[in-house]
């Protein structure tokens, strides 16, 4: 193993480890993440989201948490299909995690809570853009937020009932570090029962 890990029996930990020097070494956003999901009809579909929550060290493992428009395309996509992929990227650590599994939906009182901690145009936003939908005009957006500025003029301004988060439960991770002449260092911990069987991957 190239670095040092609290606990390389468990992935959750390593996550930790990990995450935790990308932030102290990524210059923007350490906890931007690869979200992939699939078509109807099958099709690899990516775009990048902001992991936004994983139980801290100690406490239960339950997965990684995302908040977005249930009606968009990849709210589309989970909503047919629960399987997915995620994957960290840090350049300057020259290293990547890939996590495989099925998300389900969080509670209201999460979303709740999330949705509370935005900022307000963050807020009125989820309200006035159509995720994923054909735009008219990027005025026609402008006007819609206006709107919703005027109908909710104060800072109580509710969640949209198609707003909320989605928990990734890994069934499957990959945890990869950059090593010279492409000699990689890749270790596997897949979901067996209550527990993790690991193992490790040629480069």
């Amino acid at each position: 193993m190239p670095d040092s890990a609290p606990d390389r029996t468990d992935p959750f930990n390593w996550f930790h480890a990990w995450m935790a020097e990308a932030v102290a070494s990524e210059p923007n956003d350490p906890n931007a993440m690869t979200l992939a999901t699939a078509t109807q009809s099958g099709l690899p579909s990516a775009r990048i989201v902001l992991l936004k929550e994983v139980d801290p060290p100690g406490a239960p493992a339950r997965g990684f948490l995302f908040y977005t428009n249930h009606q968009s395309r990849k709210g589309d996509e989970l909503g047919a299909n629960a399987a997915c992929a995620l994957l960290f990227y840090w350049k300057t650590l020259h290293r990547q995690i890939r996590i495989e599994g099925r998300v389900t939906h969080v509670t209201d009182a999460e979303a709740d809570a999330y949705y509370a901690s935005r900022p307000r145009i963050s807020r009125l936003g989820a309200w006035a853009s159509l995720q994923s939908r054909p735009l008219p005009s990027r005025g026609h957006l402008e006007r819609r937020l206006a709107e919703f500025e005027t109908q909710f003029p104060g800072e109580a301004i509710p969640r949209p009932p198609y707003w909320s988060g989605y928990r990734v439960v890994p069934e499957r991770f990959e945890f990869w570090q950059d090593m010279p002449f492409r000699l990689h260092d890749r270790t596997t911990f897949v979901r067996e029962g209550g527990g993790w069987t690991s193992g490790k991957l040629y480069p």
